[in-house]
């Protein structure tokens, strides 16, 4: 039996710490490193991410829209890439941001998580606006396939802080709520360990704090570099649980390409910094 996405998540941490890579070929990336936007620059910016990643850092994260964009030739790029890096050894966090009820989870469930599944990933990106009880699928599929479901909470945009500060009748924000829901279900499913429900946060300046800690969820943290969050900002919005964060970077180091060398050195450049801001 796999083991539960926690504990691959931190051998993978203790190799080569918590750094996630965002491989986003967006149509100005893929022109800019002279592979044309089009399938073939994508299958191309594949061999790139294949050759640089295992190794280098412990984590990869596509976002499925980029290779979506080319139709079922990015489909074909993007199931090659889940596959390829998930056999040398690289876990997968696929950002897909799925989300619905019933038959259509248990959909996304098949399509994305378990032995069997067209496009296995290690994690799966999902919003939680239809409320966190219609993920049942999702969720028992995730904890039995050893997999993790990530669900987003606090955003890194502007645009979400309405929603997401939002607050019910007794004053406690969405945000505040998804995380303790979270909590529960992992208290749940994975009593006193870190369970199979995860949560997006972003490192906001000036949010209120949130029970991090007691969500008892590993964190994926966008916003590191052209986002404008630094390691040092990710250290300090997490200081209360460093060893459960995967913290994420994409167009900062996809800018080091597309030669390898100097995508390998600044991916561990950045990676030095991120493990010593987040020393548990």
């Amino acid at each position: 039996m796999t083991d539960p996405f926690p504990a691959r998540f931190a051998r993978a941490r203790s190799r080569h710490g918590p750094l996630v890579w965002g491989v986003d070929p967006s149509g100005a990336l893929l022109e800019s490193w002279g592979l044309g936007d089009d399938a073939d620059g994508l299958e191309r910016f594949v061999d790139v991410v294949l050759a640089v990643a295992p190794g280098t850092v412990g984590l990869v994260k596509p976002q499925s829209a980029f290779y979506e964009r080319h139709g079922w030739r990015g489909i074909r790029a993007l199931t090659r890439l889940v596959a390829d890096a998930r056999a040398s050894g690289l876990l997968v966090v696929l950002d897909v941001k799925r989300g619905d009820v019933g038959s259509t989870n248990a959909a996304y469930a098949e399509s994305y998580l378990g032995e069997g599944a067209p496009i296995e990933a290690d994690a799966l990106t999902v919003h939680p606006y239809l409320g966190l009880a219609a993920m049942g699928c999702l969720v028992t599929r995730a904890h039995e396939a050893g997999s993790c479901l990530l669900v987003v909470t606090r955003s890194s945009n502007p645009e979400g802080r309405p929603v997401q500060t939002a607050v019910d009748a007794s004053g406690v924000s969405v945000e505040a709520a998804l995380l303790a829901e979270i909590g529960r279900i992992n208290a749940a499913l994975a009593p006193g360990a870190v369970g199979p429900v995860g949560a997006v946060v972003g490192p906001v300046g000036g949010a209120p704090r949130l029970d991090l800690a007691g969500a008892h969820a590993l964190l994926l943290v966008p916003g590191i570099g052209a986002q404008g969050a630094t390691p040092a900002d990710v250290g300090r919005a997490f200081a209360d649980c460093p060893d459960r964060v995967m913290a994420c970077a994409s167009r900062s180091l996809l800018a080091f390409g597309p030669d390898p060398d100097h995508l390998r050195d600044g991916i561990l450049a950045l990676a030095g910094e991120v493990r010593a801001h987040l020393r548990a």
